[in-house]
């Protein structure tokens, strides 16, 4: 089981980012809230991204990722202190009042999303889906399956397991997994988990049994996510039954 703290893990961070910070950050709303940085240091606030610290600094998101030793998709934590360049020298204020507004992660356009077939995926459980995956602001990002209790949940692609617990508000006992550089899965409200943190898995593999943990109903709550950004799994899974889009 995931031992650490929720805080200290870059991946279930990202995954609970991009449903808040991330949207916050980056809404172009009319905030007041001020950030700051002092010489080469900017201290991250809640609502920041890497995005917008590039934006207030004068340095890249690349440079930024560079110098901090952060890899895609650019996980940030409040409080984390970046090395920055290509800012003043002396203490500085910025406002986000009139930062250029930039689409949020909710209504990414699908001309972005991967191509299908780009990946194999497999159904992670049998049974109906009785919410599908939505684009609006605060809707499923991404499938809930409904079951019998104990039913079977597989690994939807070949990965390695970067998450298995219970941090994360909502979700009850979730695991992730993650697929290359790119991709990551995961399965939420599972009853029993059967794989551990840092374990390789094979497609199809059964690494947890269907629950209600963090709902009220027996369910699995799936998502796919391409570089943070959460995609519509049907768009990517064959049909119940068929071969994979792949």
């Amino acid at each position: 089981m995931f031992a650490g703290s929720l805080t200290r893990n870059p991946i279930i961070a990202v995954f609970c980012l991009t449903l808040t910070l991330l949207v916050a950050g980056c809404s172009g709303s009319k905030s007041s809230d001020m950030g700051s940085y002092s010489g080469a240091v900017y201290t991250v606030k809640r609502g920041d991204t890497l995005y917008r610290i590039s934006r207030a600094t004068g340095t890249s998101v690349k440079e930024l990722a560079r110098l901090n030793n952060i890899s895609p998709p650019y996980t940030i934590e409040v409080g984390q202190k970046l090395k920055v360049n290509g800012g003043s020298s002396s203490g500085k204020k910025f406002s986000t009042r009139k930062t250029a507004k930039v689409t949020p992660s909710y209504q990414v356009p699908k001309s972005s999303w991967p191509p299908v077939g780009q990946r194999c995926w497999i159904w992670p459980a049998s049974g109906k889906v009785v919410a599908p995956y939505s684009l609006s602001e605060g809707g499923n990002k991404g499938i809930d399956i409904a079951a019998a209790r104990g039913t079977p949940v597989y690994a939807s692609g070949a990965g390695k397991v970067v998450y298995v617990g219970n941090q994360l508000r909502g979700y009850g006992n979730l695991i992730m997994i993650k697929h290359g550089e790119d991709y990551i899965t995961a399965y939420a409200h599972n009853d029993t988990m059967l794989v551990n943190n840092g374990q390789n898995v094979k497609a199809g593999q059964k690494i947890a049994t269907m629950g209600s943990t963090g709902t009220d109903t027996v369910k699995l709550h799936f998502q796919i996510r391409y570089k943070a950004t959460a995609i519509d799994p049907q768009r990517y899974l064959p049909a119940q039954g068929s071969k994979p889009k792949c």
